[in-house]
């Protein structure tokens, strides 16, 4: 199906692949993201909270702002966690 120009998959929205769970430490994630951030060896599982996650993310992307998937999550996890922490 195509969506604003786009080719996107109907059973992706609805993938468990892309459901956030926790994973510990407050820190809420998905499968996806929990993949992606291995695949750079960020271990999320060892992270003592979500700003120590965050920092690491952005460590990596100050060495190498090419990385897409991993900027993209960057700011997903950031996103989430102003929503998730943040008193409004």
């Amino acid at each position: 199906m195509k969506i604003n120009g786009e080719e996107i998959d109907i059973s992706d929205l609805i993938s468990q692949k892309y459901m956030h769970k926790e994973i510990g430490n407050g820190i809420f994630l998905s499968d996806y993201q929990i993949e992606v951030l291995l695949k750079y060896d960020i271990d999320p599982y060892k992270c003592s909270g979500i700003d120590d996650l965050i920092f690491k993310i952005e460590d990596i992307l100050e060495e190498d702002n090419t990385l897409e998937d991993l900027d993209n999550i960057s700011r997903e996890i950031s996103e989430f966690n102003y929503y998730a922490n943040t008193n409004k």
